[in-house]
């Protein structure tokens, strides 16, 4: 695949400019660099969902016109998005059938082909399970096998580890390398540079939009790829000295929540979940995605309503606040889901900075919106964050997804809040980012934040978290210390395994899979 001359510029901003990049078949080719370089524009050109201004695309030395994702499945071209696309109360078959009825059909010849992938490939992966039902890796399997279902031979992987605990990066690899064995071609885009350098057979480095060099893993260092990422040594999300207080500023007390499944089963979510966060400190919670992280944080900012539990801020009691007067009390939230729950995405950027923080200054004059100072106030977090935009009154769904980050960091970080719950707060963000959003953390902490950490980085984890315990099945199950676990030692917690380094509770009291 050879990519010459890529331009591609909407208003305001360039995002491509003159791009030249060749992938080899039958290699895995990776795509690097900074938050808002252009590496998503230059996929979704490849795969059909935008137009390039300039430049031409060659497959397999013949030149190809793309005018929608369906010529580049025709071209045995797949992509497998950051965000999964699949429906959760569908089965495996029907998510992989649906909009390709007609290569197999529904049925028995479907479920065949969609085990014969599954086998060739490694991805152990049972046609009529409930998605629902799977785990966040077996989810991403899924995702490849349905491209390989509609004869992908290139796949384009987008930030495919974010999600996944060191073990199922190891099997995604795994999987990844058996592609490569049969001929596949993939392009696989990451932030995280250690594991570019473990899988990648050729790196191309994209810097404002233009390409910039490429590099061989071979021969190359993380610190040396961060450098021609973005001109800065390979940040340490390490936190040296302690700042933790003996002032509480969080507790939550035998926390229980139940939820109906669509199967109108009740399933406990959460079961006597008891913990502490102090001025000043940042409580890691580590967990395989699905063991009630997301359920906790909902809870603790009045989202979802628990059977049972007390939760108490500041030392005033908010189990029954609404959701805004505990924000408003000094709650802040940097969201799992930046799309579903941290922006309006087809609002303007100074509309976004103010969400959430509409009542508060300098946003507002009493009840009145103050749109001068909200709007200063959105370019200062624009300028100090650097989030790469042409200006404040874009959408924030014209940001990249690591500038969106920016943005909603920025925002809840400038209401000085007393607690900031952090869920995944570096997801999708590059490593300029990534070390910046890590510097506010850590100041802010001396400043005496108290931080509620939830990342699914175990080096991000292990790195900032002064405490740091261990989620499974809706229940705190260990505690572990971060000066001595290892990334490896906490992934086995989270799946359930003992290890060394781990201070393991009894959770013989648990009912049976009463929680994923």
């Amino acid at each position: 695949m050879e990519l010459r001359g890529i331009t591609k510029r909407f208003p305001g901003v360039v995002a491509n400019h003159d791009i030249a990049i060749t992938v080899r078949r039958g290699t895995v080719h990776a795509l690097v660099g900074e938050n808002g370089a252009g590496k998503s524009t230059l996929m979704k050109i490849l795969y059909g969902m935008q137009k390039p201004d300039e430049g031409t695309i060659a497959v397999d030395g013949e030149q190809v016109t793309f005018h929608n994702p369906g010529d580049a499945i025709r071209r045995g071209i797949g992509m497998v998005h950051q965000h999964f696309m699949l429906a959760d109360n569908l089965t495996v078959l029907e998510n992989v059938v649906l909009g390709s009825e007609k290569l197999y059909g529904i049925g028995d010849r479907a479920r065949a082909k969609i085990r014969e992938i599954s086998d060739a490939y490694g991805l152990n992966i049972r046609p009529d399970v409930l998605v629902e039902d799977l785990g966040v890796a077996d989810r991403q399997r899924v995702e490849i096998l349905k491209v390989l279902y509609r004869g992908a031979r290139t796949l384009i992987l987008d930030e495919p580890t974010a999600v996944l605990v060191p073990q199922e990066v190891e099997a995604l690899f795994d999987n990844l390398r058996e592609l490569k064995a049969e001929g596949l071609t993939v392009i696989f885009i990451s932030h995280k540079l250690g594991e570019v350098l473990s899988v990648a057979d050729e790196i191309t480095v994209i810097r404002r939009g233009t390409t910039v060099g490429t590099a061989d893993p071979a021969s190359t260092t993380p610190k040396q790829l961060a450098e021609l990422m973005v001109g800065t040594e390979l940040p340490s999300p390490e936190t040296r000295e302690s700042t933790v207080t003996d002032v509480p500023m969080l507790r939550v007390e035998d926390l229980s929540l139940s939820a109906t499944d669509p199967d109108g089963v009740v399933r406990a979510v959460l079961a006597g979940i008891t913990l502490t966060i102090h001025k000043g400190e940042v409580l890691g919670i580590a967990g395989v995605e699905g063991n009630g992280q997301s359920e906790l944080v909902d809870a603790i900012m009045g989202m979802r309503r628990p059977d049972s539990g007390v939760i108490t801020l500041d030392g005033a009691d908010i189990s029954h606040v609404p959701t805004r007067k505990r924000r408003e009390s000094g709650m802040g939230v940097i969201p799992e889901d930046r799309h579903r729950h941290g922006l309006l995405l087809e609002a303007p950027l100074w509309e976004n900075r103010i969400l959430g923080h509409v009542t508060e200054r300098p946003n507002s004059k009493g009840a009145i919106l103050d749109l001068k100072a909200a709007r200063a106030d959105t370019e200062r977090i624009v300028r100090e964050y650097d989030v790469r935009t042409p200006g404040i009154d874009v959408t924030a769904a014209s940001l990249s997804g690591g500038n969106q980050q920016k943005l909603i960091v920025g925002r809840e970080m400038s209401h000085d809040p007393k607690l900031l719950i952090a869920a995944h707060p570096t997801r999708g963000v590059d490593v300029g980012a990534q070390a910046q959003i890590w510097d506010q953390i850590r100041e802010a902490r001396r400043e005496g934040l108290a931080v509620l950490l939830i990342s699914a980085d175990l080096d991000e984890l292990i790195g900032l978290s002064d405490t740091l315990r261990v989620m499974y099945r809706g229940r705190l199950v260990a505690d572990a210390d971060p000066a001595t676990i290892t990334p490896e030692e906490l992934g086995s917690a989270m799946t359930g395994a003992a290890t060394g380094h781990l201070e393991h509770h009894d959770d013989s009291s648990a009912p049976e899979d009463e929680a994923r």
